[in-house]
């Protein structure tokens, strides 16, 4: 039986980055809310762990020292510098809010300890909802992400000798991480997202695979709007498996985002609960050990609905689909899963499946032989 651990205590949610931020750290609570009523914390193989504020030199692991300090003084309400210059801005994805330091610190610091947990042995796979905030770069913000925990956390496995890979499944590439990987073989990065042609941070082609050393290490596998849960499956069974078996990680790195879903606001793939639950099935079953962090979603049902579904994947087990009363009655939802998806015409699934067997095909040709595939 997996071992499982949930990474959460209520501080994690209190921050506001800012009141019509699309960003609402309460969907951690609502997640966690939701997992209790189902008893996931009672079962003899889930634990419940506290998240600690991750040191400045474990930031700085990744992080430059002026960015760092340049974000304390921000979150103390103290201009050291200009803060374009670090891409925060009162209007944009990137506001400075009090308490900013502390709360990206809690934030990396419980990927740093579900990293720990996974790496000591003491479960098979942590789950940090918290984490996950993948285009955070070395001296700047970037998309609603101040400190960059996965790359954070891979850095501290890699210290404790341990071999990483990263797989990602947010709507938006996962630059971040692939950028601080980008021209070494240490690490394989692979993102299956919505195409930077359509979606933010307009990144993340097949194209870019890499640099020196790194060549064929970044894996990209851009998809079309409208991507629905076949399509999605496909692609990630064509190309996930065979890379990871291949580099053989001792720890998978996976964010799973929910801005997949089809009722997201910001995003326009097309996947259900039930694809979602499967591609993070097919997640658990590429690594012994697991570290799980969280992302992108914007529709709170969704984002809670969703990850209460990868924890059961993580915890072997398979939630009744009518929501336990206490929840219902506190929030209004009656069902796990989704009941209708959404109705798409056999066009707009032809052309996605189209555009998702051109990234396979374009992966197949230029990264798997690399790897010898």
């Amino acid at each position: 039986m997996r071992t499982a651990a949930f990474v959460y205590d209520d501080t994690l949610s209190r921050h506001v980055l800012r009141e019509d931020h699309v960003m609402r750290p309460s969907r951690l609570r609502y997640t966690y809310e939701l997992l209790e009523a189902y008893g996931a914390f009672s079962l003899p193989n889930s634990r419940l762990v506290s998240p600690r504020l991750a040191t400045d030199e474990e930031v700085l692991t990744f992080h430059s020292p002026d960015y760092v300090a340049a974000v304390r003084s921000f979150s103390q309400g103290q201009i050291i510098a200009n803060p374009a210059k670090y891409n925060f801005s009162d209007g944009g994805d990137n506001p400075i809010f009090p308490g900013m330091y502390e709360a990206s610190l809690l934030s990396a610091g419980g990927s740093l300890v579900a990293a720990e947990l996974v790496a000591d042995g003491e479960v098979d796979v942590a789950f940090n909802t918290a984490g996950g905030l993948h285009h955070a770069v070395r001296s700047a913000a970037s998309g609603f992400c101040v400190f960059n925990d996965p790359v954070i956390a891979i850095k501290r496995l890699m210290a404790r000798g341990l071999k990483a890979a990263y797989v990602d499944i947010d709507a938006h590439h996962g630059d971040g991480v692939q950028e601080a990987f980008y021209d070494t073989d240490a690490v394989l990065t692979i993102s299956l997202h919505e195409s930077g042609h359509y979606l933010f941070p307009g990144t993340g082609d097949v194209s870019e695979m890499g640099a020196g050393k790194g060549r064929g290490y970044a894996v990209n596998v851009p998809l079309a709007p409208y991507t629905d849960d076949d399509t999605y499956l496909w692609a990630f069974r064509e190309v996930v498996p065979p890379l990871i078996q291949r580099f053989r990680p001792d720890v998978l790195v996976s964010q799973l985002g929910v801005d997949t879903h089809f009722t997201d606001p910001i995003a326009h793939m097309k996947l259900t609960t039930s694809g979602y639950a499967e591609a993070v099935q097919e997640i658990s079953r590429l690594c012994p050990r697991w570290l799980a962090l969280g992302g992108g979603g914007y529709d709170m049902s969704a984002v809670a609905r969703c990850w209460a579904l990868a924890y059961g994947v993580m915890v072997e087990q398979e939630w009744p689909d009518e929501i336990p009363q206490s929840y219902q009655e506190r929030y209004g939802l009656k069902r796990l899963r989704d009941e209708p998806g959404p109705q798409l015409s056999p066009a707009t699934r032809q052309q996605a499946r189209k555009f998702a067997e051109d990234s396979v095909a374009a992966i197949r040709r230029l990264i798997f032989p690399v790897h010898g595939l």
